[in-house]
């Protein structure tokens, strides 16, 4: 038993742990509540700011209280005796909160900064899953239908009106009313019994949306509306209904959302009813909550490894110059380990790699960059690499990776979800399939351009194929913004100096790009080729890129919108 000094510590520290933890979710819903402001005042550039202001927070609320808990506790901070006590004496005062889970995962990145904790320390952390929140604690709007869509639809968007009114409601409400007769039948108006709203909107971008599902009687419908904002007032952009729409409106290609649920994992499980397929890690990750995603992707993890015995490999595709990868093949995730030398014709640093990688995180996925988080002391069991995955390991990232007992563990890695390398798919499938997917790599970089980033390595296997067939990039060794970025035509070639070889012999700026050699990054048989050119042919002019550079610098930038719209508004704002 603590003595009644100690237990007074136990219980100063747990409640700063506490305090600290509120602070961090007080300035997370101020930031998350201004979505609405911003959406209403079309202010597409402070939603922007928002994105990175909001993902910053986390990590100093941590550094804030392990220094507030320094100054409480003195070098019994660093005492890993008291933790297991403070842990049971956090944990109790919590456990019936709204969202304690959350906090636990909070106290745990407290332990965690304090010992440097490599893999997990189960004597001071909390390590089982909190027990689910019913869905009762989701404040949610019901909506009884009596044979009317058109008036269910009209009170739905009443109910959640804004300060700027919807241009034309009756007609939107009509949208409404057909796109769910279109998805359930011409008698839907009878079938229909209920519509149920989570009550918050959700800001992405550009967009609102509302998320719900319509009860019948055998099943359920999940139904997402989507509302963009113009000049002349609100609207409905598209009405969403099944699951495949839905999925890609909350995809982990897409940035997170800006929502206030009265629970946040009742969120979660409402979401994860109306989509099975979606892992509840991206869930709360889309949501904003990517620790708690963290959290959950490693549970998941975890979980499997123990319960499987396939061998950690390398992963399908060409090795890079940068990073080592390599997967669990029966789970859906890569992991990327940094080596500690780059081969030429790199000229990156570790560090610049590892700033490409947080401006993503901060950055509009625009639905073609894979979310990608950086564990820290990651612990995976030894004995499930293959012996040519550790020698090449311990060879080219031995500053990196460490042997603890049974187990490695990685000082750092990436982790993301598991694609089908481009290279490899088009190989893979017939020659009309072949043909669509190397249009949508063109329409990736358009997107990806239109978004202010460019790719900067184009080498097909540095994008893959997602299972729904979509394309997107996921290798951001290189990754610059295009307005950093000076695009060029190709001087003529004379005697002394061939075209080719022009970048060798003449000085040129590191951002200093030539569109035109970009053709030399695919290779592809010449159909495709031709394929590709037809369509995509101004992706290899200097006067396409500065195009968009000085549009991008003028604040002007494309919706790019993650469903087929039901509306024909222009696909350009100013920011």
């Amino acid at each position: 038993m603590p003595t009644a000094t100690q237990q007074r510590c136990i219980a100063c520290a747990a409640q700063r742990i506490h305090e600290g933890f509120e602070q961090y979710d007080r300035q997370f819903r101020r930031i998350t509540h201004r979505a609405r402001q911003r959406f209403e005042q079309r202010d597409w550039k402070g939603q922007m700011a928002d994105i990175a202001a909001r993902i910053e927070l986390y990590e100093y609320w941590v550094k804030r209280t392990v220094k507030a808990l320094k100054k409480d506790l003195g070098d019994d901070l660093n005492d890993h005796a008291i933790w297991p006590e403070l842990r049971e004496y956090y944990g109790l005062r919590i456990s019936a909160m709204p969202d304690a889970g959350f906090m636990k995962t909070f106290f745990n990145s407290i332990t965690r900064r304090v010992f440097a904790t490599r893999g997990v320390d189960r004597s001071v952390e909390f390590v089982q899953p909190p027990p689910e929140e019913g869905l009762e604690s989701l404040v949610m709007r019901r909506y009884p239908a009596w044979n009317d869509l058109e008036s269910n639809c009209a009170r739905i968007l009443k109910d959640f009106r804004f300060r700027h009114a919807y241009a034309k409601p009756a007609d939107d409400a009509g949208v409404m009313a057909q796109a769910i007769r279109n998805a359930l039948g011409e008698d839907a108006d009878a079938r229909c019994l209920r519509f149920e709203f989570i009550d918050t909107h959700f800001f992405q971008s550009t967009r609102a949306y509302l998320v719900g599902r319509i009860r019948l009687a055998d099943h359920t419908q999940p139904i997402v509306i989507a509302l963009r904002n113009d000049r002349d007032g609100i609207h409905v952009d598209a009405v969403l209904l099944n699951t495949e729409q839905i999925g890609v409106v909350f995809s982990y290609t897409r940035s997170y959302y800006f929502a206030d649920p009265t629970s946040v994992v009742a969120a979660v499980q409402f979401l994860h009813d109306i989509l099975p397929s979606k892992p509840i890690d991206e869930l709360y990750t889309v949501l904003g909550r990517l620790r708690q995603g963290k959290t959950e992707r490693y549970r998941s993890l975890m979980s499997h490894l123990k319960q499987t015995n396939d061998p950690i490999v390398h992963a399908p595709g060409e090795a890079g110059l940068v990073m080592i990868v390599f997967t669990v093949p029966s789970f859906n995730l890569v992991f990327k380990v940094m080596r500690d030398i780059f081969r030429p014709p790199k000229t990156t640093t570790q560090e610049d790699v590892h700033q490409s990688y947080r401006l993503v995180s901060k950055h509009d996925h625009a639905g073609r960059l894979i979310d990608t988080q950086h564990f820290r002391n990651l612990e995976l069991p030894r004995a499930r690499f293959s012996e040519q995955l550790q020698a090449e390991l311990f060879d080219q990232a031995p500053q990196t990776v460490g042997i603890d007992g049974d187990s490695l563990v990685f000082g750092h890695a990436y982790v993301e979800r598991r694609v089908r390398p481009l290279n490899l798919y088009v190989r893979e499938v017939d020659e009309t399939e072949a043909e669509r997917v190397i249009l949508d790599y063109g329409q990736c970089l358009k997107d990806l351009a239109e978004t202010n980033i460019f790719a900067g390595d184009l080498l097909l296997k540095n994008f893959g194929v997602t299972s729904s067939g979509r394309v997107l990039f996921y290798d951001y060794d290189e990754v610059m913004l295009v307005t950093d970025c000076n695009f060029y035509e190709l001087p003529e070639p004379d005697d002394d100096y061939p075209l080719m070889d022009y970048s060798t012999h003449h000085f040129v700026s590191a951002n200093a790009i030539f569109p035109e050699e970009f053709i030399r990054f695919l290779a592809l048989p010449s159909q495709l080729r031709q394929t590709f050119m037809q369509k995509h042919k101004d992706l290899l002019t200097a006067s396409y890129w500065r195009d968009v550079k000085q549009r991008l610098q003028a604040g002007e930038v494309a919706e790019i919108v993650p469903y087929e719209r039901q509306s024909t508004a222009a696909q350009r704002i100013r920011l």
